[in-house]
């Protein structure tokens, strides 16, 4: 096993390393000022740019190698906004004529998505045509998200670099953007142009084994042949704007073909001695079609004796004419494979038109003009392999077993467009105590328009809103839409990124325009998205006060959950005045009625943020918690609509869907509590009670058979790891991959995360090979799987992880807990069918091993988070992986993150790989059963039910109940003999009525024992208890919406429930003063009518109307809450019980008719 260190990416000086494409960017500014230093130039290195996806932590790896960067002379200066980002490394190439240069040269990256490179084509264009200095040089770095899965909309940034006369060159793999990096600096210093340097999702996000050495031959530079009269470099651009243009066009341009041809930057990967079919393809896509020869069974001898050639383009634009003339020479068909549109396509069609050899040239369209590939969508290597197959077979090449391959891919490509998306779906979602939840609502008769960062999930996810604009441009699309509609105000969200980026111009525009509206400036204090970064500059809600009134903005408010914290320091604009978040709804209502533009700062810091700083000790971590008394929660939901928040968990009892709180997610941002409902404890002084360990993860001398290996014998070995976003997804794919490199394979990981990592799906595709060239395409194809390792069974059955699975091949690993999705903040009776989850996966498999990694991981280890090395240590010791235990302990301690409790949780998960009788007994009695299963036996059910109603107010309430269950049990045996459907809906939901909580019950129930212990197993000791409720006789009133206010009260109301709940005798009495009151009333009436209903139920059931009645029996079921919650589903089941009633009475009077008739 070799000796592998984590920073080896950034300090191996010859050899093989593991890294990310991220990682490679920052590792080849580091190369080329170790090959500047021994060449005998002192140059510095300039990165600035802005994140976004893919390149969303190519920022926060700056930060953590900025001791390396430093030693080396490299500046990070992350831009305000992309193109101020871009004009900064335009300046560094005007060294040579600036006063005072201290540096030989200065190297420069910038970086930025698609929609960046879009709005920087101003400088990219002015940089460019000035050109670079000698030692100088440009990358100008372009990530696309090809499918617009994490950006506003699908890119392709090369038209736009070719629009500012850039030359591109697209790396395949990491190893290109090593190898291509530092040609690309190379080549810039030589023809004094801007290198665009266009990277995807695969090429970034991608990890592998890359070789590294020094390079001491250099790159090679041709003569450049006679020089313009200032030099082939960097000229100021006004002294003479058409020379400028003619030494971009006439002197720098042909210098792009011979460094490309001299330095072999295009290269023939398979030459055919018979050539008949030669394959050009470049950047992302060359790695699509080494897969897809891969699944057509050709290695490079397989194809090259077929006659085909394959040739790989490093530099896509321009295309070197002589190499793809050399290439063409002697082929029948040129197959031009690229993603998106036909670039490289249209070039080899004018350099080679008009050719006597001219190969006949298909790409997008076939030689018909049939759509062949496509440019909207990503390339897929089954349908490359497939396209292969046809173009080979119609140059007369017929080969059985490619034809046998070909089709029953077809038969996969089939059987995928088939597929019907998942019941369930893990979509991302709010962080868990996200500002946002509360920030982006707006009141009702409103409308709001999205921006950009995590807040545009709002458009997923809530009231449908106008859509968002560009970064920068949020509220613009006002400025003209206002003057043609009769909607006389909108709302607008900003984040304070987006603010800061180029933001505080739409805010002036806006005055400028002269239109009404509001800008919600969501202040979290973080670049949320893509990993917490800090704004890019000092900024505070003051600041953004000051700077809106300034614009013209005719008010500003700030609205926080900490209001107290605001005083006259704290440096807000004249008339600026602070409200706490519970006002927002009111806020709003009068903002919108104000002319003109005005400005909510809405401060509240971001959660995840939150999370990580308190766990540094730099913010205050309140000793506030809030727990559910699940006996007095009704499951109505509020709490969730309240909160839109992912903590807020549904707990299945007996008595029907409650909710609870997950204590290790909670964030304490405590908007739960605002829910309408009684039910929500304070737990003040005694965080959660961590769950004790099984005495067997202590044990250190657990012997384990060394499992069995698989062989690497047979190309790569793939795995597809499905999880749910901030569970450590990713980590397994990082361990898997270190644990290759350090048994000597070679390894490919490619993580699907970006939007997702917000408690959405998350993917990582891993390849694990004997050699590089084994390892094909970053993501895996059409059934391409040997195994998946499924943490999560909703994401493994994503589409993503799904086509990869293989009925006869793949071997699924699978979690049998499924956590709650977050549609269930939205739909309350959501139900996730968690066994069906695990079976259609073992539909979909050849091998299916289901563990509950979730719920022994908590029971032997104390922390859920354990269930992911759990189920990589189960999957090792079942011989499903190609890498050992010991190396992945050892990438373990690589990592360096809770070494000892990741290295038990995998090796208890391979002890229930071999002992599981063994780890039964250690949990016997912690683990919590997987799905709750409730009575279902009317007897059981009635006997339940009674002792419940006896304890809630007598023996004479509970005969009542079971008086109208028999009268109802008794006519259903009558007519409906075996049938007791209707007798469980009345069993159940009669006594839902007749428990109704009142004053009294509430009381009992908090005051109950039972409730106390459930607290003491929850959480430390020395708690202190706090109520939130609203009694109907003292509380006040919401002036907006008339409903009662909820308020905590002390410890002292605990003591006056025991008090109430003795005096449950004087319900429905004279002196029940409770009783008087409309909801009360309500609730005893609903009673009555129910008791009444289902006796004429019982009286006029028949078989035909038996369904309809269990349908009206059931009604009660909808009817949960309190307060004016309660009264709403109240309205809602009475709006539906006259259209069951007439499916009831209709049913009955057709079988009377059929009756009739037979009789006469």
């Amino acid at each position: 096993m070799r000796d592998v260190k984590l920073d080896d990416k950034y300090t191996v000086d010859d050899g093989r390393v593991i890294m990310s494409g991220t990682h490679a960017l920052i590792r080849v500014p580091l190369l080329q000022k170790e090959i500047d230093s021994r060449n005998g130039l002192n140059t510095a290195g300039f990165i600035s740019g802005y994140r976004g996806s893919p390149l969303g932590t190519y920022d926060l790896e700056l930060w953590r190698a900025k001791d390396l960067l430093k030693s080396h002379d490299i500046l990070f200066q992350p831009g305000v906004n992309e193109d101020l980002a871009a004009t900064a490394v335009w300046g560094t190439q005007m060294l040579a004529t600036t006063p005072g240069a201290n540096r030989d040269g200065v190297f420069a990256i910038w970086y930025g998505k698609g929609p960046g490179v879009d709005r920087s084509g101003d400088p990219f264009k002015h940089g460019n045509i000035a050109g670079t200095n000698p030692n100088g040089g440009v990358l100008i770095v372009a990530g696309d998200d090809h499918s617009g899965k994490s950006s506003t909309v699908a890119h392709q940034s090369e038209v736009a670099l070719m629009h500012a006369g850039m030359p591109i060159l697209a790396p395949s793999d990491v190893q290109d953007v090593i190898d291509l990096g530092l040609l690309g600096f190379a080549m810039s210093r030589y023809t004094g142009l801007y290198t665009g340097f266009k990277l995807t999702n695969e090429t970034l996000e991608q990890t592998m084994t890359v070789d590294v050495g020094m390079r001491d031959n250099g790159p090679v530079c041709p003569d450049r042949g006679p020089a313009p009269a200032n030099g082939f470099h960097n000229y100021p651009t006004h002294i003479d704007r058409i020379g400028s243009e003619i030494v971009l066009k006439r002197y720098r341009w042909p210098l792009i073909g011979k460094f490309v041809r001299a330095n072999g930057i295009d290269r023939t990967l398979i030459d055919a001695p018979q050539r008949r079919l030669g394959i050009v393809s470049t950047g992302k896509a060359v790695q699509d079609v080494r897969q897809a020869l891969k699944m057509l069974g050709l290695d490079r001898d397989a194809a090259a004796a077929l006659g085909l050639s394959f040739y790989k383009l490093g530099c896509m634009y321009p295309v070197e004419r002589e190499g793809l003339a050399e290439f063409a020479a002697g082929q029948s068909e040129l197959l031009i494979i690229e993603e998106k549109d036909p670039l490289v396509e249209n070039q080899a069609k004018t350099i080679l038109y008009g050719q006597a050899t001219m190969p006949r040239i298909v790409g997008k369209l076939d030689e018909d003009g049939v759509a062949m590939i496509p440019a909207d969508e990503q390339l897929e290597p089954v349908q490359l392999a497939i396209v292969i197959a046809e173009r080979l077979r119609r140059l007369g090449v017929n080969d059985e077993a490619l034809t046998a391959r070909a089709q029953r891919l077809s038969r996969q490509l089939e059987t995928v467009a088939a597929l019907k998306p998942a019941d369930a779906a893990r979509s991302p979602y709010f962080c868990s105590g996200c500002p946002h939840n509360t920030g982006t609502r707006f009141p009702e008769g409103s409308i709001a328009a999205g921006g950009i960062g995590c807040h545009a999930m709002a458009m997923y996810s809530g009231p449908e809103m106008l859509p968002n604009t560009q970064m920068g441009g949020e509220g613009a699309h006002w400025y003209s839409l206002a003057y043609f509609s009769d909607m006389d105000h909108i709302f607008q969200n900003m984040g304070d990124g987006t603010y800061y980026h180029s933001g505080l111009l739409a805010v002036r525009g806006a005055v400028a325009a002269k239109v009404n509206m509001t800008f919600k400036i969501l202040f979290n204090d973080a670049v949320a998205m893509t990993g917490g970064q800090p704004v890019d500059g000092p900024l505070t809600p003051g600041d953004i006060t000051r700077q809106v009134l300034a614009e013209g903005a005719t008010r500003c408010v700030v609205v926080t959950d900490r209001p107290e914290l605001y005083d006259a320091q704290s440096g807000l604009g004249p008339g600026v005045t602070v409200h706490h978040r519970d006002t927002y709804d009111a806020v709003q209502k009068e903002l919108r009625d104000v002319s003109g533009v005005t400005v909510i700062v809405y401060e509240q810091t971001c959660a995840a943020e939150k999370r990580r700083r308190r766990k540094r000790g730099k913010f205050p971590d309140p000793a506030k918690r809030m727990f559910i008394n699940p006996a007095v929660c009704e499951g109505c939901g509020d709490c969730s609509v309240q909160s839109n928040c992912v903590s807020v968990w549904p707990k299945e009892t007996e008595l029907g869907r409650k909710r609870q709180i997950d204590q290790s997610n909670c964030n304490k941002d405590y908007s739960c509590v605002k829910g309408f409902c009684p039910s929500f404890v304070t737990v003040l002084d005694a965080e959660p009670r961590k769950p004790k360990k099984a005495q067997l993860a202590s044990e250190t001398d657990i012997a384990l058979p060394s499992p069995a290996l698989v062989p690497l014998t047979g190309g790569a070995y793939n795995i597809m790891v499905s999880g749910i976003g901030g569970t450590g997804v990713v980590t397994i794919g990082a361990l898997l991959a270190m644990a290759a490199h350090l048994e000597g394979k070679s390894t490919s990981v490619f993580d699907m995360t970006g939007l997702s990592q917000k408690n959405g799906a998350v993917f990582s595709h891993v390849r694990i090979a004997a050699q590089n060239e084994d390892l094909g395409a970053q993501k895996l194809g059409i059934g391409e799987a040997d195994l998946a390792l499924a943490f999560d069974a909703v994401a493994a059955l994503a589409k993503e992880p799904a086509i990869t699975l293989d009925g006869e091949r793949t071997k699924v690993v699978v979690n049998a807990r499924v956590t709650p999705t977050p549609a269930f903040q939205r739909n309350p009776d959501l139900t996730l069918d968690q066994s069906l989850l695990v079976r259609r996966l073992g539909k979909m498999s050849a091998q299916l091993e289901s563990v509950d990694a979730t719920g022994l991981g908590l029971a032997l280890l104390g922390d859920t988070i354990a269930a992911n090395l759990f189920m990589l240590g189960y999957a090792s010791q079942l011989g499903l992986l190609p890498v050992s235990p010991e190396a992945i302990e050892r990438a373990v301690e690589i990592n360096g993150v809770a070494i000892p409790f990741n290295k038990a949780a995998f090796s208890l998960g391979r002890l229930q790989a071999v002992d599981p009788g063994r780890i039964e007994q250690a949990v016997a009695a912690q683990v919590q059963e997987i799905e709750f299963q409730p009575l279902t036996k009317l007897e059981d059910i009635v006997a339940h039910r009674t002792r419940l109603l006896t304890d809630y107010q007598n023996a004479g309430w509970a005969q009542r109940y079971r008086d109208l269950v028999d009268l109802v049990a008794q006519a259903e045996q009558r007519v409906t003999p075996g049938r007791d459907g209707l007798s469980v809906m009345v069993a159940r939901n009669f006594a839902k009525l007749m428990s109704y909580k009142d004053e009294y019950e509430v009381a009992r129930l908090h005051a109950d024992p039972a409730f106390r212990q459930q607290l003491k197993e929850t959480f430390e000791d020395g708690a202190k208890l706090r109520y939130n409720l609203a009694p109907p006789l003292f509380s006040k009133r919401d002036p907006e919406t008339g409903h009662l206010l909820k308020r905590e009260f002390g410890p002292w109301v605990g003591h006056a429930f025991g008090l109430l709940a003795r005096l449950k005798g004087l319900r429905g009495t004279a002196f029940d003063v409770f009783g008087y009151t409309e909801e009360r009333r309500m609730e005893r009436g609903l009673i009555d009518h129910y008791e009444a209903q289902m006796r004429t139920v019982a009286e006029r059931l028949a078989p035909h109307n038996h369904a309809a009645a269990v349908e009206l029996a059931s009604l009660p079921a909808q009817i949960r809450g309190y307060g004016h919650v309660k009264e709403a589903n109240v309205d809602k089941v009475r709006a539906l019980e006259p259209a069951i009633w007439r499916k009831f009475d209709e049913a009955r009077a057709l079988v009377e008719q059929v009756e009739e008739a037979a009789f006469n």
